[in-house]
């Protein structure tokens, strides 16, 4: 179905008088209708140009024949959600977001789409729209912010949150912290790191569907709005052509995909957020292929908060995902063949896509890893997976073996950590937090910056059903599926039991014997683990219904379709 649905015949005499009190012209309502999803509000950051960029778009859209609608979208904060309530619908709001996208195309039978993200949950959500409606569409995010400066050093949020630790700590005083939450965010666009947002975005490109530059041009840049009015004008010729999401986003340009990945170092998301858009595509994932690709492709790049010093910006000075991308296309580890929004292949795309620092963008002769920034944990522990973000470790060949110290939910976890509770050998595992547990598999940056800012980050082993930040770093693993409100195994753990983690062979292991195991299993309440994890969000509302229908996080935490049980 296509907008002469809504405008041509005689029949549609009503339609064409409402489209003229929103001011269209006849020229206008003539020409295909372009829906530009803007996710603009006033409580993100990472938002607030995004009036401008849009006004881009459109103009662009104009420019090729087009009219361009504009409509919103919700889109959550995940900085000033943390650590409280609020983070339990962060992820859950990805599915909103799709779902709105959804609702408002087919209800006004649009021609085609531009999405216009900048933060987390919102460039998935929109990407997982694109796949289920399968209409011509471009993605063109608002970009990432630029480094803050505090006494001399570049800072960003997640030294901001790794400050609070050493607060906490008694190595800093709050004064000193006031003066730093005055400089970390200086600018509008996602935060400056390699964090889940500029990962997703970064992302974009890779697949296809979104123009060069899209995951890097800084937000504040005019580069910016040439970019967005490319875009726009780009989704009028994919109408022409015809060219839709499916022809671009397939099985190849996902394996694409988890490959930049892995040479860039991205967020331990990544994994949740590439599952979800396959699935909407209806095209296999298996996490097992992760570890697969990791092997054969190095790490190339690394940014914060894996290193300080280096952000979204170097890289995009240093030749941006273009370079990247060329790097590992001639190294065979790539698919050039795959379409773009560009019009071209990717390789066509790449053609002349030189590293331009590689101080920032390394040579695959001199990686920082052989193997990848991510890797997916199997075990007694984690059957069907965890994931680690390798690539923010100091060493990649460790054997992490400690008693465990258990929590239900973050809150007390937090508390344990901050008190001093938590001592070098520990392994933390904070239960109930996974997508239907918690609800929504709250992302905890509290507990892991705060360790980092203790300087326990490489001593202490965090473990979770739920998820890190973008911006967590050292030994954090989450996603552990399947999650305690299922019964997975983590359900079971109590303090002092032996976790021995080891990343060379990728395992998780709980230590104890199985008639041990057994015995506590025959003692689970599945009623009882899904109260505790309750007590703050609570079962009513969309919170209620998300946790009816969300899976696992081996599959991407997405809503279960109609076809399943």
């Amino acid at each position: 179905m296509n907008s002469d649905a809504v405008k041509k015949g005689v029949d549609r005499a009503p339609h064409r008088s409402l489209f003229k009190a929103l001011g269209l012209t006849d020229r206008e309502i003539e020409k295909p209708l372009v829906g530009v999803v803007n996710s603009f509000n006033e409580l993100v950051p990472g938002h607030m140009h995004l009036r401008q960029i849009t006004e881009a778009v459109k103009a662009g859209v104009r420019e090729n024949g087009g009219t361009p609608l504009e409509f919103p979208t919700i889109g959550v904060c995940d900085g000033i959600a943390m650590g409280h309530e609020g983070m339990h619908f962060s992820l859950a709001s990805r599915e909103l977001i799709a779902d709105s996208i959804e609702i408002m195309a087919r209800a006004h039978c649009l021609d085609a789409l531009v999405f216009i993200p900048s933060c987390d949950k919102i460039v998935p959500g929109m990407m997982m729209a694109a796949m289920r409606l399968n209409l011509p569409a471009i993605v063109v995010s608002g970009g990432p912010m630029l480094p803050g400066r505090f006494e001399g050093k570049d800072v960003n949020l997640i030294t901001l949150f790794e400050a609070v630790g050493k607060v906490h700590s008694g190595q800093e005083k709050e004064e000193w912290l006031k003066g730093m939450e005055q400089k970390a965010c200086p600018t509008c666009g996602s935060c400056a790191g390699m964090f889940t947002a500029n990962s997703m975005n970064c992302l974009t490109e890779v697949l296809g569907m979104a123009l060069p530059g899209n995951g890097t041009i800084p937000a504040v840049y005019s580069e910016r709005i040439l970019l967005a009015k490319e875009s726009g004008y780009q989704v009028m010729n994919l109408w022409r052509d015809d060219v839709r999401p499916r022809d671009i986003v397939n099985k190849a340009s996902i394996t694409n995909g988890v490959a930049a990945d892995m040479a860039l170092g991205c967020s331990t998301n990544t994994i949740l957020h590439l599952p979800a858009i396959a699935f909407e595509g209806e095209i296999e994932f298996d996490l097992a292929d992760v570890n697969f690709i990791s092997d054969k492709t190095p790490q190339i790049c690394k940014l914060s908060p894996a290193v300080n010093g280096h952000y979204l910006v170097d890289l995009n000075e240093a030749g941006g995902i273009s370079a990247v991308l060329k790097t590992l296309l001639d190294a065979g580890l790539i698919d050039g063949s795959v379409k773009t929004v560009s019009g071209c292949t990717l390789a066509e795309r790449l053609n002349n896509a030189p590293i331009k620092d590689n101080n920032i963008i390394r040579s695959l002769a001199n990686p920082y890893s052989s193997k990848g920034g991510l890797s997916i944990l199997f075990g007694n522990l984690a059957p069907q997976g965890a994931v680690i973000k390798v690539g923010a470790l100091a060493e990649r060949d460790l054997v992490f073996e400690g008693a465990a110290k258990v929590f239900d939910g973050e809150d007390a976890a937090a508390d344990a950590i901050r008190s001093g509770k938590i001592i070098a050998g520990d392994v933390v595992i904070i239960r109930y937090e996974g997508p239907k547990g918690g609800p929504g598999m709250r992302e905890m940056l509290g507990p892991t910056s705060t360790l980092a800012g203790m300087g326990l980050d490489s001593s202490v082993a965090l473990l979770t059903d739920g998820r890190f930040s973008g911006g967590s770093r050292g030994f954090s693993i989450g996603h552990i599926s399947p999650e305690a409100a299922l019964g997975g195994e983590i359900a079971f753990v109590e303090n002092g039991d032996i976790i021995r983690i080891d990343l060379e062979k990728r395992t998780i292991d709980w230590l104890l014997p199985e008639q041990e195991k057994a015995e506590r299993r025959k003692m689970f309440d599945p009623a009882k683990g899904l109260a505790k994890a309750c007590q703050v969000a609570g079962r009513t509302g969309y919170l209620g219904r998300y946790a009816q229908f969300v899976q696992s996080a081996n599959k991407g935490a997405a809503f279960r379709s109609n076809k399943e049980d």
